[in-house]
């Protein structure tokens, strides 16, 4: 059994077990980072032994919880900008912040 889900404007196939780094969710200063319950409700494809449901654009009634394992950074974005012959090198980077989440169970 697996889902398509939609979390942080990316789109993720997730099975129960799999562990994902998705974008850092607004709530997870408040609940902390580990442990906590997050439950994600834009389900836009379920498939099962049943068969395959795809939403549109989500499936009704399907959701996928999971558990907060850690919030993590994600690899070094180096940004470098240069004008050729003019001097001008500007060099910056770039980490996201990233939740990682173990799914455990998959409804619909």
């Amino acid at each position: 059994m697996y889902a398509v889900i939609e979390t942080g404007g990316k789109q993720y196939r997730v099975e129960p077990g799999d562990v994902i780094d998705i974008e850092l969710l607004p709530e997870a200063g408040k609940g902390g980072a580990k442990g906590g319950k997050i439950q994600f409700d834009k389900v836009l494809m379920v498939s099962s032994d049943k068969g395959v449901r795809v939403g549109s654009p989500t499936v009704s009634g399907a959701k996928v919880t999971g558990v907060k394992v850690d919030q993590v950074r994600g690899p070094k974005v180096v940004v470098f900008k240069m004008k050729r012959r003019k001097g001008y090198r500007r060099h910056n980077g770039h980490r996201q912040d990233l939740q990682r989440v173990r799914i455990d169970k998959i409804q619909g």
